[in-house]
């Protein structure tokens, strides 16, 4: 029976505040204090990911269920957090205090009501040292070739701020353990053509005494490498057909001027040439039937992925 609206709220659903946190001993009790007046009902959860600061202490001491995940990266605490907790809904957050909490509530009703699987919190500031334009570039590329790359369009795709219906955390097969995890919750959606939607929040910069543990260059380059390897997996006839195609042109732009010599002298001088114009040709056919092949594995794979967060029922035992 589809839930109704206003139900979210209510005492027989269970909601969760993941809060993963590396080094916020700054910010965090703002940001439980926060969640917990705009969601009362909910139990804030806090991964401490080997803070050398005093998070775990000032979390618990507002109020905050504390645990540890000793692997480092926001994508192991992701995971851990995802594996370990029982909800019927989920808000992601970070710690360091940039995110509207006000928005909280109107994201989980908005996935109540619509019946959606994710709600991504669209950060929105006209704050520079909120939001530098390294940052939005580099958002606005990334969004872009998903949407390209796998379909659908999104407004903010390494927004961290997001809810999830239970069926989306338990189906939800991440592999990565830094900040490429945004990248990776956001293709989960897509390839399985899940509905969501986007609600505009607002983003603010962070308070003093509070840093970045993102670093714009190298976290943009694993950003980009997990695109390239998760469009490989979801979409590895197109990935292959062109890896196939540059192949073969590289293969007739070196064979061109043999076959105009030999056209005309009837002699082939540079058989080194020759024989690697053929070899490109050959590899060119086996990249190819490699995508052909692929092709095939993952359409069962994706059907297998399908069947799985299909049969996840909608609520926890524990309501």
């Amino acid at each position: 029976m589809p839930e109704q609206p206003g139900q979210a709220q209510g005492e027989d659903a269970a909601v969760a505040v993941l809060i993963p946190c590396y080094n916020e001993a700054a910010t965090i009790a703002d940001v439980v204090r926060d969640f917990a007046k705009y969601l009362p009902q909910a139990t804030i959860y806090v991964y401490d990911n080997n803070s050398v600061d005093d998070t775990a202490g000032r979390a618990e001491a507002a109020g905050a269920v504390v645990r540890r995940e000793p692997r480092q990266g926001k994508g192991s605490v992701v995971r851990r957090m995802f594996a370990d907790i029982e909800a019927d809904f989920y808000v992601l957050v970070d710690g360091d205090d940039t995110y509207d909490a006000g928005a909280a509530e109107t994201m989980v009703q908005r996935l109540v009501d619509q019946q959606l699987d994710m709600v991504v919190g669209v950060r929105v500031s006209s704050e520079d040292e909120a939001y530098r334009f390294g940052h939005r570039f580099g958002n606005r590329f990334f969004t872009s070739t998903v949407g390209l790359l796998f379909g659908g369009s999104t407004g903010d795709m390494l927004s961290g701020y997001r809810v999830f219906s239970r069926r989306f955390v338990k189906s939800f097969p991440t592999q990565v353990d830094g900040f490429e995890i945004e990248t990776e919750l956001t293709v989960h959606a897509l390839e399985l053509r899940m509905p969501t939607d986007e609600i505009r929040t607002t983003y603010r910069a962070r308070p003093e005494g509070s840093e970045s543990k993102l670093s714009t260059w190298k976290d943009g380059l694993q950003i980009l490498l997990r695109l390239l390897r998760l469009s490989k997996d979801a979409r590895p006839l197109a990935f292959f057909s062109i890896l196939s195609a540059l192949t073969a042109t590289a293969s007739v732009l070196l064979a061109i001027p043999l076959i105009m010599t030999w056209l005309d002298t009837g002699l082939v001088p540079r058989f080194p040439t020759a024989i690697l114009c053929a070899a490109l040709m050959v590899v060119a056919m086996l990249f190819l039937a490699c995508g052909i092949i692929l092709d095939t594995v993952t359409r069962g794979r994706s059907e297998t992925r399908r069947l799985a967060y299909l049969s996840i029922p909608l609520r926890s035992s524990r309501t």
